[in-house]
């Protein structure tokens, strides 16, 4: 039943022009933080924290617009399934891809690093068809119709999969073919599986996996981030590359997953409506004073 639903609200989305979709998605991202208000008090006191120079209509206005932009980010979700090569030559400009270009040129693959700013999904779903062959690290859905169906949206350009656990040796194995592998850096970690850094002046606990990769593979990091613009446009912001750690040494992984969530956070600062506040991810606290690297399994 529910993948008949989301079939037909796929065809809905699809069938619309792109403007009309998007102010529909815009609505329903309105209703779910204003009636529904998911994770709505999180977000306040996260915003309140974090951006504490702002006031509080401002921290208002900006969280309603993250609302809508992930109204929006369904939107074209849904209308992925049909989404032709014209609309992403039209829509989606990429900034500056040089930086990319010049990891991959060394043959070692790319380690893109990434969060949940603008349309993420979206970011990771196109990469292959700008002949960019890109594998992420995803969860599994619980809900088997959800998942089938949205796993099948995102791989229509040749997006690949590896779970988020016991998948470190594919992820190595992607970048000996001298392909990209994408880490989405900014969600909360439980504290046997992370390590703790400064995000917006608290303590995060965050994936060391990234670092430790790029210790081990030889790979540079490129961030790279897609901005939401207007009228449905998006623009792909790639930065200037990181090299890889000198070694895997608790004190510099540490160092590493830091400098990789300054980049996050500055980017987070840049464009404060474009990320995902109701994500509680400060939710796992630290337990002690000092957190040490753990390491990938």
């Amino acid at each position: 039943m529910l993948s008949v639903l989301l079939k037909c609200l796929s065809k809905v989305f699809g069938a619309l022009p792109l403007n009309q979709a998007l102010a529909l998605g815009s609505a329903l991202g309105w209703f779910y933080g204003a009636v529904i208000r998911h994770h709505r008090r999180d977000a306040t006191e996260a915003l309140q924290r974090s951006l504490p120079e702002k006031s509080d209509d401002e921290r208002k206005r900006l969280l309603n617009q993250v609302y809508r932009n992930l109204g929006m980010n369904a939107a074209e979700e849904m209308r992925m399934p049909t989404v032709t090569t014209a609309y992403l030559e039209d829509y989606v400009t990429w900034d500056n891809e040089a930086p990319l270009r010049e990891v991959l040129a060394a043959g070692k693959g790319a380690l893109a690093l990434t969060a949940h700013v603008g349309n993420f999904d979206l970011l990771c779903t196109i990469a292959p068809k700008f002949n960019y062959p890109t594998t992420i690290i995803t969860k599994v859905i619980k809900n088997k119709a959800i998942n089938d169906w949205w796993m099948a949206a995102r791989s229509r350009f040749g997006l690949k999969f590896v779970p988020a656990h016991n998948s470190y040796r594919q992820c190595l194995g992607a970048l000996r073919k001298n392909e990209i592998v994408a880490f989405i850096l900014d969600q909360n970690m439980i504290d046997t599986e992370g390590l703790f850094v400064d995000f917006f002046g608290k303590p995060a606990c965050t994936s060391p996996g990234l670092a430790y990769m790029s210790a081990q593979s030889g790979a540079a990091v490129v961030p790279v981030f897609m901005i939401r613009l207007e009228n449905g446009h998006h623009r792909v912001k790639v930065m200037a590359p990181i090299l890889p750690p000198p070694d895997r040494k608790p004190e510099t992984i540490s160092h590493y997953t830091q400098l990789y969530t300054k980049i996050i956070e500055d980017v987070i600062r840049e464009y404060p409506d474009q990320w995902i506040w109701v994500h509680r991810r400060w939710r796992t606290v630290p337990k002690t004073e000092t957190s040490i690297a753990v390491s990938p399994k």
